[in-house]
């Protein structure tokens, strides 16, 4: 994507105003350029190309309800002719546009032809095109992982993906595999895992100076989610390639993290398993003995990710840090109460939590905190174990699946639990239908605001 955002100034002009200033904008126009607007019909909305007298393209103008909103040209380099454009707005939407420009040529077209013939857009600023190019990137990654069908993004996959990236970045990487997790003490990653042919792992990236603030990223990596024994319907079990979406954002905030070169040292753990069945699958009303030392009681083998994580989180209070940040395609309780769009998280710490709501709403990636509340702990009792890995009843699913992850964070830990949906169920502008990048950009600005 690099060749279709460019530092320079050459090219057609492309004009990308508000709404509001659309008005002004036209009466500062050649009285030819207000005959062409007015006698087309054009109404001050959306894009339009002016042609010069010889019919060729003498410019082109977007306008938006707000040009720095970061998806409101999501659209744009999808609908102009080819040819070079020069990017011509207001200082402060440059970097709405630019992202919007990047972000709409997204295809995911590993199995099919996508479409080559892209406009270009120039920027007369680099550092804003390589800035850019790294958000577009991220987001990408995210995408293409979720994208992905199971059958080439399994655990095996998801260890070369993350093995590529620190290579790239100059990262350590190491993984434990198939019944070495037991060795190591990892029994519920093991135990969710091991009904599969592809082998249970957890995958381990180092990253930045030892010295530095430590910041710890998990994600969720079950590359496929039957269900378990209890088995999901048909249309439950259709896109569950996306269950690995946690693993997704968090290798997308690494290569963030990595590209920006923050100042932390960065971790990231993946227990990536698939959820399969077959004749050594865990069963409901198995007890496993946790990282911890936790007993869970299995009420329901479709509520996995919250054991493959518990495993990874008590493995991630090893190192003490600073900070942890988890991403899980964990309850439909959580789409239930704030749909597909809108990312709910819970955090410890008033201030990170605040932190990354405001970085999420400057860019147009919103989140939205959610209570830790205590008292529903009491639903996830055992009658045989320390506890139970589901609620005993229907309601507040996604509170007490974060109460569940929360027994293996160490008390004081600045800890935030992202629930994701991972996948857009409906097309909007640069945002097509398909595996999607939720608070992603917010968690990083906010980092970057922290430690840049």
């Amino acid at each position: 994507m690099s060749n279709l955002l460019i530092a320079g100034n050459t090219g057609t002009p492309l004009f990308v105003i508000n709404e509001s200033d659309y008005e002004s904008w036209l009466s500062a126009q050649t009285e030819s350029v207000q005959n062409w607007l007015n006698n087309t019909g054009y109404k001050g909305k959306g894009l339009v190309v002016i042609p010069t007298t010889d019919g060729c393209i003498a410019s082109a103008l977007m306008v938006v309800k707000s040009a720095s909103e970061h998806f409101a040209c999501g659209d744009l380099i999808n609908k102009l002719p080819s040819g070079q454009y020069a990017l011509q707005t207001d200082a402060q939407n440059r970097e709405a546009v630019a992202f919007g420009w990047l972000i709409g040529a997204y295809q995911f077209d590993r199995y099919k032809a996508g479409n080559s013939g892209f406009p270009v857009l120039a920027i007369d600023d680099a550092d804003l095109v390589e800035s850019t190019l790294k958000q577009y990137q991220a987001t990408a990654l995210v995408r293409d992982l979720v994208n992905t069908p199971a059958a080439d993004m399994m655990p095996q996959h998801l260890s070369e993906v993350t093995n590529a990236m620190a290579d790239e970045f100059g990262a350590q990487f190491s993984e434990i595999v198939g019944d070495d997790l037991l060795e190591h003490n990892y029994p519920t990653i093991h135990a969710v895992g091991r009904a599969s042919c592809h082998a249970p792992r957890l995958l381990d990236l180092h990253w930045g100076s030892e010295d530095a603030p430590k910041v710890t990223l998990v994600g969720k990596g079950v590359c496929f989610d039957s269900g378990g024994l209890d088995v999901k319907p048909a249309a439950g079990m259709r896109y569950m390639k996306k269950d690995m979406g946690g693993s997704a954002h968090v290798l997308g905030l690494a290569r963030l993290i990595m590209a920006f070169g923050l100042n932390v040292r960065l971790r990231v753990l993946i227990p990536a398993v698939e959820n399969a069945i077959s004749g050594n699958a865990l069963r409901p009303g198995d007890v496993v003995k946790t990282r911890k030392g936790i007993t869970v009681e299995i009420d329901n083998t479709d509520a996995e990710g919250r054991l493959v994580l518990c495993d990874a989180l008590d493995e991630a209070m090893n190192d003490k840090p600073d900070m942890v940040i988890d991403f899980a395609t964990l309850t439909g309780a959580m789409r239930v109460a704030l749909g597909t769009e809108l990312p709910g998280f819970f955090a410890t710490n008033d201030a990170t939590a605040k932190g990354i709501t405001d970085a999420g709403l400057t860019i147009q990636d919103p989140v939205w905190r959610m209570p830790l509340h205590q008292p529903y702990a009491d639903m996830l009792k055992s009658d045989v174990a320390d506890m139970s890995n589901c609620a005993n009843g229907p309601f507040g699913g996604a509170i007490t699946a974060a109460l569940y992850l929360q027994e293996f964070i160490e008390q004081g830990t600045d800890w935030c639990h992202f629930d994701i949906m991972a996948f857009n169920v409906r097309p909007l502008s640069g945002r097509p239908k398909g595996g999607e990048a939720f608070g992603v950009r917010a968690v990083f600005k906010h980092l970057q605001q922290k430690y840049g």
